[in-house]
């Protein structure tokens, strides 16, 4: 049974797309059978791993919510052979009216997944920053939620927020903060993780996601970075990730 991993935070670009193609993508370089699901309407992932949402606009995850189609029936092959993807479409944005008189309508992902869970070893949920319906469906279908953070002082604000949001699945654990775009350069980067650190002690991964510009060109190239440029330094650090998120799991590396 798949491990669902909620990648959120409500505050945007702070990496939370690039985390969830890179993780999805090392996990299934380590053999495990990885689902990513693209939950934003902006489809960021999507267009990230080479596909066009316009192309798949009656196969995505605004049918599979709406009940028009299967989740089944949304699964397309990455390039990876252990990675699919659920797409997404700006069409989403309409499932939160649409789903708004269905019975049990926080759920309608949960049961979705339900058919497919038992295929994968993860399946790694791309939440939109905005506190919707759709993405409390990912909070209520995840088992953990994993959280992108930027090395800058404000950006510990929102955690506190994102943290009491979780109380939408009294079941939901967090599987842990990443720290993203860290420069090694700037004091301030170092001053933050440090506190965060202190603040949510082994909450907060021993890997961190330096800055790169590799890493912020590979979605323009439809690739997850270790197909990109697999020296990259971005490559290590998301390998590093995928190994600490299987540990913690109780998994081998493949």
């Amino acid at each position: 049974m798949g491990k669902v991993i909620a990648i959120a935070n409500q505050k945007g670009g702070v990496g939370k797309t690039t985390t969830a193609i890179n993780l999805a993508a090392s996990l299934a370089v380590l053999e495990k059978n990885v689902l990513i699901i693209d939950a934003d309407p902006q489809a960021n992932t999507t267009s990230g791993l080479n596909f066009d949402p316009e192309n798949d606009q009656k196969r995505t995850l605004y049918e599979v919510l709406i009940g028009d189609i299967g989740i089944e029936d949304a699964l397309v092959q990455t390039e990876l052979p252990q990675l699919h993807l659920v797409p997404s479409h700006i069409n989403l944005v309409g499932a939160e009216i649409e789903m708004l008189e269905a019975p049990e309508r926080e759920s309608a992902l949960k049961k979705a997944l339900a058919t497919v869970k038992d295929r994968y070893d993860f399946i790694i949920i791309d939440c939109s920053p905005s506190l919707g319906l759709i993405t409390v469906n990912c909070l209520t279908a995840a088992d953990s939620v994993m959280i992108p953070v930027q090395p800058e002082f404000f950006a510990l604000e929102g955690l506190a927020k994102l943290i009491q949001t979780s109380g939408i699945n009294p079941d939901l654990t967090i599987e842990g903060f990443v720290v993203t775009m860290l420069d090694g350069r700037t004091k301030v980067h170092s001053q933050v993780v440090m506190q965060l650190r202190e603040h949510f002690k082994d909450m907060v991964f021993n890997t961190i996601i330096q800055r790169s510009i590799r890493l912020s060109e590979a979605p323009s190239y439809g690739k997850p970075i270790i197909l990109y440029d697999v020296m990259n330094n971005g490559t290590a650090n998301y390998m590093n990730l995928a190994r600490e998120v299987l540990e913690k799991n109780g998994m081998s590396n493949g």
